[in-house]
């Protein structure tokens, strides 16, 4: 399956480098009402699998965030909103990808830690970015409200828990005084609140299934649009990914986190921080057939159509033992919807308007589109402007 994930991550990357050029992402507007706003703390966006942010040179030429419909970045500035969008690694854990958020956030160099990076197989320090912080100040009195998007939803939840727990192993295997700030802990409050956008909280069944042989083919119409735009992409592949290859165990890399028996047991080391506001949007795409199960409804791109069928009448039973029953078939092409409501066994609810509370997984409602809806759709233009200014307006009105 991590095959098919590869796929995924090409076919989009190759629609948007080359459709970027022909788009102008500056979407004039009104200010958001500030009127009932309690806060504007910045905003820090996220990115999932194969994903990039603001520190990547691809992000000029089609920003992960708004894809066909413009930069949301710079759409929510011009709202009165302060946001940015992080740059962590396409395709490693959700431990090396939190190790890098602090980083940029505090403008330091990457340090993955003296335990995990002997134990995974790869160098301890990463990139430097002393002078470039991704944002002004961070700290209790500079707090952030943070996104994460699909896998980036894993990570910015472990993030959050090793802000405020620390690593007791890292504390342990670091005597010589270099232990990072971030494996201290103490640090939850600098974060006010955290949204996950169609993440994989308990897993994928994505990662349990094959494609699906007789899955509808792409139209021809499909087909000649994604064709013009492939070579832009043959040449850049490498470094527009960043992928990661080196001598590290396969444990550390997000495939491994998002299957269900590892996500699962990543959970059980995360915590859900009592002081800090919790959201989750999970997405559909699909509509319940007459026997019970989904099928791909047309908001699915093509190249999710496999997936999305699969997934749809999926069950079974992970190695671990846990049992996959009717109630994960419901997903957006690549993550079940019941995964993305919130993780199993935290304290959540569905929202409720002007009853939010801290330390609970407020479930909003879930939104119609596939997994790609929530940063602005493929060939399957969605407008996701309003749905953030809402967003992040009601998160600026708590307190």
């Amino acid at each position: 399956m991590t095959a098919i994930l590869h796929h995924i991550a090409y076919k989009i990357i190759s629609i948007f480098v080359s459709i970027a050029m022909l788009l102008g992402f500056t979407v004039p507007g009104f200010k958001a009402d500030d009127s009932n706003w309690n806060t504007n703390y910045p905003y820090v966006f996220v990115h999932g699998l194969s994903g990039w942010g603001s520190y990547d040179a691809v992000y000029k030429l089609m920003p992960y965030w708004g894809m066909f419909g413009g930069d949301l970045m710079g759409y929510l500035n011009d709202k009165g909103f302060e946001v940015y969008a992080a740059s962590v690694a396409g395709n490693t854990s959700a431990w090396d990808r939190a190790c890098e958020l602090y980083a940029q956030l505090t403008g330091t160099v990457v340090d993955y830690g003296e335990a995990h990076s002997a134990r995974c197989n790869h160098a301890r320090f990463g990139e430097d970015f002393t002078g470039r912080a991704l944002i002004p100040a961070f700290d209790s009195e500079h707090k952030i409200n943070i996104l994460g998007h699909s896998f980036g939803g894993a990570t910015v939840r472990l993030f959050a828990s090793i802000m405020e727990q620390g690593s007791a192993e890292e504390q342990a295997a670091t005597t010589d005084g270099s232990l990072s700030d971030f494996f201290k802990g103490g640090k939850g409050d600098y974060i006010y609140s955290l949204t996950a956008l169609a993440a994989p909280h308990n897993g994928t069944t994505a990662y349990n299934i094959g494609e699906t042989p007789d899955a509808a083919e792409p139209t021809e119409e499909e087909k000649e649009q994604l064709q013009e735009k492939k070579g832009v992409l043959d040449s850049m592949m490498d470094s527009v990914l960043g992928a990661v290859v080196d001598e590290r165990i396969s444990e550390d890399y997000a495939a491994f986190d998002m299957y269900i028996d590892n996500a699962l047991a990543l959970n059980e080391t995360i915590m859900t921080l009592p002081d800090t506001y919790y959201f989750s949007i999970p997405c559909s795409a699909v509509t319940q057939n007459e026997d019970g199960t989904w099928s791909p409804n047309n908001k699915v791109e093509f190249i999710y159509r496999d997936s999305c069928a699969a997934m749809g009448v999926y069950t079974g039973v992970t190695k671990g033992g846990y049992v996959i029953d009717e109630s994960w078939q419901q997903n957006d092409g690549l993550v079940n919807t019941i995964s993305a409501k919130a993780p199993f066994g935290a304290p959540q609810k569905d929202y409720e308007e002007g009853n939010v509370q801290t330390g609970i997984w407020n479930i909003m409602p879930v939104h119609d589109g596939d997994h790609m809806a929530l940063q602005g759709g493929l060939l399957k233009t969605g407008d996701i402007k309003d749905l953030y200014v809402d967003l992040l307006s009601m998160i600026n009105s708590l307190g």
